[in-house]
Parts: C-alpha cells; sequence; structure tokens
C-alpha cells in the first residue's frame, strides 16, 4: 500500500480514518503510515496553534530522533500498543532531561530519570512530543501561572480549557495529539476534559503509579489518560496502570483489559443520578448543565439502564481532603530550590505546613468511615451520575490578581462535583454531555465503586456510540 504522508493532521487523519490513539497504531503496524509522518504533523499542530499556550516544552529534535527509531523498529517486525504513537505528557511528570516546574518559578533541576508513566509510556513505544501547561502545582480549574503562561480553550480561546490538567486538554481537543495524560487530585482530569468535550478517566487510587512520587498529595493526585473516544482512553490506561515497588498504595491489575471493557456490553445498569454537592461546598448549578445531564439520564434509561434520583452521604468528606491537599502543597514547594511561588499558593503551602500535616494522620484514620458511609450509594447503583463543574468554562485571567480566599471560594462554587471521589480514592470519567448555547462544552461524571473502571469504562463507550462525541472537534 502506498505510504501516506500527512500535511494536515484534522483533516488527512480524518480522510484516511486514522484519527485515535489505536487507529494511528494500528495504520503504523500496516504500514499505512510512519512514525516520522505523524510525529511531524504533531509538531506541525502545536506551531500552528502556539497560541492555545497546551506546552510548556516540546521535543521537537529528540521526538524526531525518536520517531526515526519507531520506523526503523516497526519495519523490523516489532509491535507495541503505542510504537511510534505521539502523546503528551503534563509538567508535573518527570521526563529525563527536562525539568519539572510545575508552573512554579524557581531553581529546577533537570529529571535524570523518567517517573513511572513515562517509562510505561515508553515501553509501549509512545513518542512523548512535550510537556503540558498547568497551573502552580495543580491547585485550581484553571491552567494558568504568572512564571509559566497560560492554556487556552480550543473551542473559544478566550475561555480556559479548565485545570490543572489544561494544557494536556487542550492538545487533544486541537488535535495536536490524540491522547495525552494528566493528574487528578480534585477533579484536574475530569475539569478540563468536561470543558474541552474529551473522555478523561480518574483511575483508582493505586492504578497507575506516580513514583517516584510514592503518595503523591498523600492519597488525593492520581494519573490518567484524556483522550476524544472511550477506546483510545482505555487504550492510554492499559499501557500506564501497574505498580512501583515503593508506591504507598498497590492494586493488583485486573484480569480482563480496560480495551477489553470498552469493547463490552455493560448489560443493565442501576443508575443514580445525583446534583447534591459535599457538605460544606456551595454554587449554583448552571441550568445548561443541569439540562445536559438530565438529557444524559434519559438517554440512558434509552439504552436500558435504571435511572433514578439518589444521592451519596458525604459526611464530612472534606475533613479528608483539606489536609491532604494542603500539606502536599507544602511538601512540594518545600523540595523546590528557591521556589517563588504566586501569593495564593503560598497561603495554601502555610495552610499546609501550620495545620495540614497535623491533621493528615486523621483525614487517613477517616478513610474507612467514610468509604462505608458514601459507599451505602452502592448497595442499590452500580454508578452515580452527576455534573462534573457547576459552571461552563471560565473566562482566561478570571482569577488574575485574586487573593486565596476568593481564589479558592470561586473554584470551589465552579468545581464542587469532582473532589470527594479523589478523597474515597474511587474510579471516575468525564464523558461529553453537549453544548452551552454559546458552543462550549459541558461534561458530566460517571463515578464508580472502589476498583471498578471497567463498568464506568463500559458504560461510556456504550454512551459514545449513540452520543458520538468522539467526531467533534474543536
Amino acid at each position: 500500500m502506498e505510504r501516506v504522508r500527512y500535511r494536515s493532521f484534522e483533516r488527512t487523519i480524518a480522510e484516511v480514518r486514522v484519527r485515535g490513539l489505536a487507529e494511528q497504531a494500528e495504520a503504523l503496524a500496516r504500514g499505512e503510515v510512519s512514525s516520522s509522518d505523524l510525529v511531524e504533523t504533531s509538531l506541525e499542530a502545536i506551531g500552528r496553534q502556539e497560541s492555545l499556550g497546551a506546552f510548556r516544552v516540546v521535543r521537537t529534535e529528540a521526538a524526531g530522533s525518536e520517531a526515526l527509531r519507531a520506523d526503523k523498529r516497526l519495519a523490523e517486525g516489532e509491535r507495541l500498543p503505542l510504537l511510534g504513537v505521539p502523546v503528551a505528557i503534563k509538567d508535573d511528570t518527570d521526563l529525563a532531561g527536562e525539568t519539572t516546574p510545575f508552573a512554579v518559578r524557581g531553581d529546577h533541576r533537570v529529571a535524570v530519570r523518567d517517573a513511572e508513566v513515562v517509562r510505561k509510556l515508553r515501553a509501549a513505544g509512545a513518542i512523548i512530543v512535550g510537556k503540558t501547561t498547568t497551573c502552580e502545582v495543580g491547585l485550581w480549574p484553571f491552567s494558568e501561572s504568572v512564571g509559566f503562561g497560560c492554556a487556552r480553550n480550543p473551542w473559544n480561546p478566550e475561555y480556559t480549557p479548565g485545570g490543572s490538567s489544561g494544557g494536556s486538554a487542550a492538545a487533544v481537543a486541537a488535535g495536536m495529539v490524540a491522547g495525552a495524560v494528566g493528574s487528578d487530585g480534585a477533579g484536574s482530569i475530569r475539569i478540563p476534559a468536561a470543558w474541552t468535550g474529551l473522555v478523561g478517566i480518574k483511575p483508582q487510587r493505586g492504578r497507575v503509579s506516580g513514583y517516584p512520587r510514592t503518595d503523591p498529595f498523600n492519597g488525593i493526585t492520581v494519573w490518567g489518560p484524556l483522550a476524544r473516544c472511550v477506546r483510545d482512553a482505555a487504550l492510554l490506561l492499559d499501557v500506564i496502570s501497574g505498580s512501583h515497588p515503593d508506591d504507598a498504595y498497590q492494586i493488583e491489575r485486573p484480569l480482563r483489559s480496560f480495551q477489553e471493557a470498552a469493547r463490552r456490553d455493560p448489560g443493565r445498569l442501576r443508575i443514580a443520578l445525583s446534583f447534591r454537592t459535599a457538605f460544606g461546598v456551595s454554587g449554583r448549578l448552571d441550568p445548561e448543565i443541569r439540562a445536559a445531564v438530565e438529557r444524559l439520564a434519559r438517554r440512558l434509561t434509552e439504552l436500558g439502564h435504571r435511572v433514578f434520583p439518589a444521592d451519596p452521604d458525604y459526611g464530612l468528606v472534606g475533613l479528608g481532603l483539606i489536609p491532604r491537599g494542603t500539606a502536599g502543597v507544602a511538601d512540594v514547594l518545600d523540595a523546590m530550590p528557591n521556589a517563588q511561588p504566586e501569593a495564593r499558593t503560598q497561603v495554601e503551602a502555610q495552610i499546609g505546613r501550620l495545620v495540614g500535616r497535623r491533621l493528615l494522620p486523621l483525614a487517613k484514620r477517616m478513610e474507612p468511615y467514610l468509604h462505608r458511609k458514601v459507599g451505602r450509594i452502592f448497595r442499590y447503583a452500580d454508578v452515580v451520575l452527576t455534573p462534573t463543574t457547576a459552571k461552563p468554562p471560565l473566562k482566561v485571567g478570571a482569577f488574575d490578581g485574586w487573593g486565596y480566599q476568593k481564589t479558592q471560594s470561586a473554584s470551589a462554587s465552579a468545581c464542587p462535583y469532582a473532589w470527594p471521589w479523589n478523597v474515597l480514592g474511587w474510579p471516575g470519567i468525564n464523558v461529553p454531555a453537549g453544548f452551552t448555547k454559546s458552543g462550549l462544552p459541558i461534561g458530566a461524571q460517571l463515578l464508580g465503586r472502589d476498583s471498578d473502571e471497567a463498568t464506568l469504562i463500559s458504560l461510556a463507550a456504550q454512551l459514545e456510540k449513540v452520543e458520538g462525541w468522539a467526531e467533534r472537534s474543536a
């Protein structure tokens, strides 16, 4: 077959039906396209859309060299899940030869070895084209910082793609890469996925190693995939799953792959529709978001599932978040030479040093109680359906110059739905739920019980078939 040379990522890939990670990997294996072509086209798309600010680091020369080596390996008959496929990682993840500033100004050391997530991506043959933009220490639902610029939403650059994995989401939504890795400590994968029309998976705690961070943000942060379709997100999750021997949380690999779950019919499920937020978090739900989630609930009913209103009993789940989060911020900044964070970040760290670290043992001891209390919902439901955010995408710069209290309050009001599942450690998936009247994406969450990503993936894949969100692009 004549080799296809890509000129436009968005249009030419669509013409040859090689739009996602899985389809790119399959086309590479069949010899229909080269890794050099895919990487070159990815780099061209990044350069052409530089104004979106999706990337902090672009590995132009290194990625090109790695693509040539991938082409040689493919020609020799080697096959791996992502051999020769370009992907991106968030700038909180160590990549040998690059710094990991996490959007904080300071004297940053060059990483001498890859994080475990990167090692697994490379072992699967993926080519990392760059590191994506985030906010300071992943604190906020936007991806902007004084020292490292801002990421913008491909659907409308006046708006944020969300945070803190906003650069990764913008890169996928804009077609710069077909898949990217983000991290989620309070919704930081699911929020940007919602605001850019993507599938974003927060895996079960312990599913994906954060090494060299053995207990990232004291158990609330996990790494996971962002992609346009469920199949690609499942593939990426399969690739990056697995523990490091030093990880604080370790779980066994599932008997069946997540890609298999994406192909499997979920059966008839009991789905609890909930609009309640956890205790202590207020904020008015945007009526367009409520309508979008209710529409998805009707879709699920049409698919044969039993959908009914029911709320998890969150109890004092907030007490499990604040010590872990604030202490985690303090840990990150204290490990940075000459860290120069924004004032609001410094306040968060100071709370962590003075209060968070002291209350951390209590926060962790609460976990069995919270699992029992919140987990009662799964006596009569298999999945919980909620909005991912309470508000649609916010304007870029909306938080400029704000202090800690005002930023924290506004962030909690806009995004009150995602973080409880980080405290619990259980899996959740954002799925696209439609658009506002002004054309901005809206998302919904599918939340699952302990270690049950497979059910969420299977349900999301079924929903994708009737919703067709993988066909939409910014």
